[in-house]
């Protein structure tokens, strides 16, 4: 029996949603939008899979990547902040699973709790790296961009359709 891959692509998704948290959604929709999967039929979570989704996110993640620079944007562990990461994460946990014909509710437990670590330890490496190195941690979040950029792009190119999903003609 072939059994789909899941819990690495969201740990990947997750590990995202910690260092930007539109940019993991945006990814993830962008992509079921191109390779619909029967798993998400019938479920509340078909919305990611919707054309218009996928732009709306990478339009909000396209937002987040310049607003993050902002001297005003509080620090991703700030409890609103850090909410946001593990419901992103959370979300594309249980989108993820569910396409694959999996639980919902183990990949969303897995995503958020994924983003909540990656939250924390990116937070630590770009602050870090920004002290050690004297670079303004903003110039460090353009590294981080690119991070996420590639980050994202790898995790889509090494995506398969499960078996026996369906596409788009």
């Amino acid at each position: 029996m072939h059994r789909p891959a899941k819990f690495w692509p969201v740990v990947g998704f997750a590990t995202l949603a910690g260092m930007r948290s539109m940019s993991a959604p945006a990814f993830l929709s962008h992509y079921l939008s191109r390779q619909p999967h029967a798993g998400l039929a019938g479920s509340r979570l078909r919305f990611m899979q919707k054309p218009a989704t996928a732009t709306v996110l990478k339009v909000l993640a396209a937002g987040e990547l310049v607003a993050d620079k902002l001297p005003t944007t509080p620090d991703r562990t700030a409890p609103p902040v850090l909410l946001g990461r593990l419901l992103s994460g959370a979300l594309v946990g249980a989108v993820w699973y569910r396409a694959r014909h999996g639980s919902a509710l183990s990949g969303g437990v897995l995503g958020g709790l994924t983003a909540i670590a990656a939250t924390f330890v990116s937070y630590a490496l770009r602050t870090g790296i920004s002290e050690e190195s004297g670079v303004p941690v903003a110039l460090v979040g353009v590294g981080e961009d690119a991070l996420v950029m590639a980050g994202g792009a790898a995790l889509l190119s090494g995506q398969r359709p499960a078996h026996g999903e369906w596409r788009p003609l």
